[in-house]
């Protein structure tokens, strides 16, 4: 497993999704509040429901802007919370494809695609 990965989600169907070909994932939703943090976090980024990159890490990163902290279980997946917006998201199982466990923080970076 890669210490720093990168996605591109886009909107499909008024959802947050993203495809990895290399874990097997194809319009995989973002859900359960994940999809309202990403709406507030991409404000800034022209076009961004055309796509864009999400850079992601267990450890701190040069340059990351953002930081989750995981919070509880829930149902197959695990909730993190944004101290900065004051929000929780859940994120399913796909975690697993990044992570062999649920990190204690994830650290994002969000940029527009070059």
């Amino acid at each position: 497993m890669n210490s720093i990965n990168v996605i591109s989600p886009y909107k499909y169907e008024g959802l947050w999704v993203f495809d990895d070909e290399k874990v097997g994932l194809v319009q995989e939703p973002f859900v359960g509040g994940a999809d309202t943090m990403i709406d507030l976090l991409v404000e800034n980024i022209p076009d961004a429901d055309a796509g864009f990159r999400i850079v992601f890490s267990a450890d701190a990163f040069p340059g990351f802007q953002h930081k989750l902290t995981w919070g509880y279980l829930h149902l197959s997946g695990n909730v993190y919370r944004s101290e900065e917006l004051g929000l929780e998201g859940w994120l399913c199982p796909a975690l697993f494809k990044y992570f062999a466990m649920a990190p204690p923080e994830i650290y994002l970076k969000l940029e527009a695609k070059r």
